[in-house]
């Protein structure tokens, strides 16, 4: 019987268990979103969302709790620089799955875990920040771009009077 197994073993010992996550948390915190079973997927909801909440607040106490899930400096560094200013006002639900089919080979049910704040698709305030930054840059470069032509014509120009003035001089 199972009485009081509250979560999915996955098939797998404690160890490999722990593993499995740690690696699959560190892969989401890295790509933003990965593909994978659904079980794997439910199962790393549970594991990752705890970390996240701990991200928002930037203590070297919170540092070293995620890093002794994750054992990855790299992913915990991430998590902590670019992750978590972007969930800070979110008060849970921080990824998504979204179920894609069925694999060919063994049919198992295949499932994409993301990052909510991540997708642009979903989330329309992030599109507009990212359409003002584009703007700004754009027209900095339209700026420099109009400036460059305006230089190498002041350029040309003292050139071609040098010439005319070589040339009346031959002349007389």
């Amino acid at each position: 019987m199972r009485h009081g197994k509250k979560f999915n073993h996955l098939g797998r010992t404690s160890s490999h268990r722990s593993a499995l996550l740690s690696n699959m948390a560190c892969s989401l915190i890295e790509h933003k979103r990965i593909n994978t079973t659904v079980a794997k997927a439910k199962a790393l909801r549970v594991y990752v969302e705890p970390l996240l909440t701990k991200a928002k607040e930037d203590t070297t106490h919170n540092r070293r709790i995620v890093f002794s899930y994750l054992q990855s400096k790299e992913a915990v560094t991430e998590l902590f620089r670019s992750v978590a200013p972007k969930i800070a006002e979110r008060n849970g639900g921080y990824t998504r799955i979204i179920k894609t089919g069925f694999r060919k080979g063994d049919a198992a049910d295949m499932a994409l875990i993301e990052l909510v704040d991540f997708n642009e698709l979903y989330n329309p305030n992030a599109e507009e920040k990212k359409t003002t930054r584009r703007s700004r840059r754009s027209n900095t470069a339209k700026v420099a771009v109009e400036a460059a032509p305006a230089v190498e014509e002041k350029v040309e120009e003292p050139k071609a009077e040098s010439a005319d003035s070589t040339e009346e001089k031959a002349g007389e």
